[in-house]
């Protein structure tokens, strides 16, 4: 679906171009991007590389082992279906701990394999499960103390003060990820309510109404 979007995009843009007699504007953005994309992927390297190698430093000393057994009790909380020594909640703290420390991609790899445990546990295998729609919405949305990716992309285009948006970034991340939690919660609330409960509440109804049936005849 994506890459069908893609082409559609790519298709207006150049009939659009064709249209206008600009056909050559669009060699240029094409070869300008494509600059642009090697630049910025040489300039985020150093930066990806120096962060991913302080978390295995961290790795190593034991900082993530103790970040994620912080976070263990807010991990039983938001996924209190699954078992509390099940593999899928050790790659779980792995993932939200890298998601926290900005990097996202050492955070993937966990969260995938998180989803795949989450599978196993899966009862309709054909649908996601409450625990797996919970990972999604906490990876999407995850609280970032330090945006390093963000920060590696200013630095490459020349900013005065790359690390200026920690702040911002730190208070937007928390925003985004109380209303993911809030949301998801609505949704788990919802979907564990008694079959009719939703059709009794929005036709005005009692939740505990009942429908007294007439007398069978002898």
């Amino acid at each position: 679906m994506v890459n069908a979007i893609w082409m559609f995009m790519l298709l207006v843009g150049f009939i659009a171009a064709a249209a206008q007699g600009r056909i050559e504007a669009v060699t240029e953005a094409v070869f300008d991007g494509a600059k642009t994309g090697v630049t910025v992927s040489f300039g985020l390297i150093s930066v990806m590389v120096f962060w991913l190698g302080m978390m295995r430093i961290a790795e190593d000393a034991g900082l993530l082992k103790r970040l994620a057994k912080a976070l263990g009790p807010i991990v039983r909380y938001l996924f209190p279906d699954v078992p509390r020594n099940h593999p899928a909640l050790g790659f779980i703290m792995s993932n939200m701990s890298a998601n926290l420390l900005g990097l996202g991609n050492a955070a993937t790899p966990m969260g995938i394999r998180a989803m795949q445990e989450l599978q196993k546990l899966n009862p309709s295998k054909d649908t996601a499960s409450p625990a797996m729609c919970t990972l999604l919405a906490i990876n999407t949305s995850s609280i970032t103390l330090i945006p390093t990716t963000l920060i590696a992309i200013r630095m490459n285009f020349g900013s005065e003060n790359p690390a200026e948006i920690v702040g911002t970034t730190l208070l937007a991340t928390i925003v985004a990820t109380c209303a993911a939690i809030a949301a998801d919660r609505w949704y788990r609330r919802r979907s564990n309510a008694p079959p009719g409960m939703t059709t009794r509440r929005k036709s005005g109804l009692p939740a505990q109404a009942s429908v007294e049936l007439p007398p069978v005849p002898d």
